[in-house]
């Protein structure tokens, strides 16, 4: 398994309660753009229509040997591969408050592209300071171990 990109930004902002593996529709153009690594994750986000799953906002680049009539739209919605079941177990969770589903990475599984999706809540203000706090302290214990020895 090889990772593309990763959305850390959203393992900052955000509580991630449960995690899918999910494909992805794609052209050829923006799968062998994807393989470049010319992909973003950021302000990326899911959304439900009628019974289908797309991902919003996420940024494929154009590849660049693609011929005139291959060229899309870079930030274009593009449906993701679940079950109906998960689906529907999604979009009864995101019709709850505070949650939502939010693609965490982007990896190659074999020959094809896969998209992990987190279902997520929110985090507050003061969980973040909490965050950061916690990453300085483990920080400043690893530095104080390697001097020690």
């Amino acid at each position: 398994m090889k990772v593309i990109t990763e959305n850390r930004q959203a393992r900052f902002e955000y509580f991630i309660e449960d995690v899918y593996e999910a494909g992805i529709s794609l052209d050829g153009g923006e799968v062998k753009s994807i393989r470049e690594g010319n992909v973003s994750l950021k302000e990326s986000y899911c959304s439900f229509y009628k019974g289908n799953i797309f991902v919003k906002n996420m940024h494929i680049a154009v590849y660049k040997m693609a011929g005139a009539y291959n060229i899309k739209e870079a930030k274009r919605d593009r449906r993701l591969l679940l079950h109906k079941r998960e689906i529907r177990k999604l979009a009864n969770k995101v019709s709850e408050k505070g949650y939502t589903v939010v693609p965490l990475k982007i990896y190659l599984k074999g020959s094809l592209i896969k998209v992990e999706l987190g279902l997520c809540r929110g985090k507050h203000t003061y969980d973040k300071k909490e965050s950061l706090k916690s990453r300085d302290i483990n920080r400043d214990l690893k530095r104080q171990i390697k001097n020690y020895n």
